[in-house]
């Protein structure tokens, strides 16, 4: 399946003390979707150690 690239935004993303690219809820909303990665800022409410949704 396809899925079509987001272009980021500056307020998409930040980085982190070690350098690393975080994404924001913002960003997390315009893909769409959950992708199960235990991601810091999820809206989707997904909990990686349980593997699932609150």
């Amino acid at each position: 399946m396809f899925k079509p690239r987001i272009e980021l935004e500056k307020d998409d993303f930040y980085l982190n003390e070690q350098g690393y690219k975080v994404f924001t809820e913002k960003y997390h909303l315009k893909r769409g979707y959950c992708c199960k990665s235990g991601c810091k800022h999820c809206p989707y409410g997904y909990n990686k150690k349980t593997d699932t949704f609150k």
